[in-house]
């Protein structure tokens, strides 16, 4: 019985990922402004509400993460379009710096053999080459100053997101890790297609993959937090089975 619940609520939940993927995707083709404006607001909103359907308690790093993501993608509806850059990249990157501080104590360089830590050496230096790359030409086709600073800053973030959750994953290749470099991987996919069409060539398709990626990586975000609620329920459990079973003795 509670397996079918499980099953039925999997369901929903990938029916509401389906959903805000067929709406975005009509936006997009549309290319209705406001439509398009509307549209990124309600991801959030859409997921949380199927969200506690089953699940009760989201964590505060997670709650505020969503709250900035929030504020992030419903900018485009309050500011005009250059102040919406800012503000949109400052919210990005206080979200994706309340997950950074949570995944944080669980980055242990000290549980990595050599092999993997070179590896992730290797990996931070190919994306810091990368990201001042693009940070180098930003700086000759966009005259403000500020708004580059801003992007700069929201890359960093992100890409400290990515190499921790990679990281972490390398150390323990969990269930739990792998949605979260799922989720961080789609976050930066979306942000590099954003990268794309707000900069270099504005097409629809562009628009699309960018917040399909974006859908996809709050999706697997929020299949984390419901994983990461059943974890001190497990052990709870054991701890009473064994307790029980003590007493039985």
């Amino acid at each position: 019985m509670k397996s079918s619940i499980n099953f039925t609520f999997n369901k929903v939940f990938f029916g509401a990922l389906f959903l805000l993927i067929v709406l975005n995707v009509i936006g997009t083709i549309s290319e209705d402004p406001l439509f398009l404006q509307s549209t990124k607001p309600l991801f959030i909103p859409v997921f949380l509400i199927f969200f506690f359907i089953k699940n009760k308690t989201i964590g505060i790093p997670f709650s505020l993460f969503l709250i900035y993501s929030f504020l992030g993608d419903s900018a485009s509806m309050f500011f005009s379009n250059e102040t919406f850059l800012k503000a949109s990249s400052v919210m990005y990157f206080l979200s994706y710096l309340c997950l950074v501080s949570f995944m944080i104590p669980k980055f242990k360089i000290v549980e990595y053999n050599k092999v993997i830590a070179l590896y992730l050496v290797l990996v931070v230096l190919i994306n810091m080459y990368f990201l001042y790359t693009i940070y180098s030409v930003l700086r000759t086709i966009v005259p403000d100053t500020l708004e580059v600073f801003l992007f700069a800053m929201k890359s960093v973030s992100l890409i400290v997101l990515v190499i921790i959750a990679f990281g972490v994953y390398l150390n323990s290749e969990t269930k739990l890790s792998i949605l979260f470099l799922i989720m961080a991987l789609g976050f930066v996919f979306s942000d590099v297609l954003n990268y794309v069409s707000q900069y270099y060539l504005y097409h629809w398709s562009f628009l699309m993959l960018d917040r399909v990626l974006h859908v996809v990586g709050l999706f697997f975000l929020f299949n984390y937090i419901i994983e990461y609620n059943k974890v001190p329920q497990k052990k709870f459990e054991t701890k009473e089975n064994v307790v029980s079973k003590n007493i039985l003795a």
